[in-house]
């Protein structure tokens, strides 16, 4: 009988999730409001679930009405960024949050 042990994520933070995709933490100019930081972390997150979820699809084709067809591509990409905003919104996985407070303490770092 196969062993089924948790399988454990590594904690990733917010600076190595974004060096992953080459992204860089914005230079805050001036005052950025809180909720302003707060969009900017739930946007960086859903761009990055949006990728997580994309690579989830590669090389499926589905079938049902647009199954095997060009408008899939198409289809997919409308589906996994209304998943990723969604969950991103909903919390996430954690990205958005340290990428807020990681704004917020570049912000108090220049002031």
């Amino acid at each position: 009988m196969a062993s089924t042990a948790p399988v454990s994520m590594p904690v990733m933070s917010a600076g190595d999730a974004m060096a992953m995709i080459g992204t860089k933490l914005p230079n805050v100019k001036g005052a950025m409001t809180d909720a302003k930081a707060r969009a900017a972390g739930q946007d960086f997150e859903a761009v990055f679930l949006n990728s997580m979820f994309q690579s989830m699809f590669t090389d499926t084709d589905g079938d049902g009405p647009m199954g095997g067809n060009g408008a899939t591509g198409i289809w997919r990409s409308f589906l996994t960024d209304e998943y990723a905003r969604t969950f991103a919104k909903a919390g996430g996985v954690g990205i958005g949050d340290e990428v807020y407070r990681m704004l917020i303490a570049k912000q108090g770092a220049q002031s």
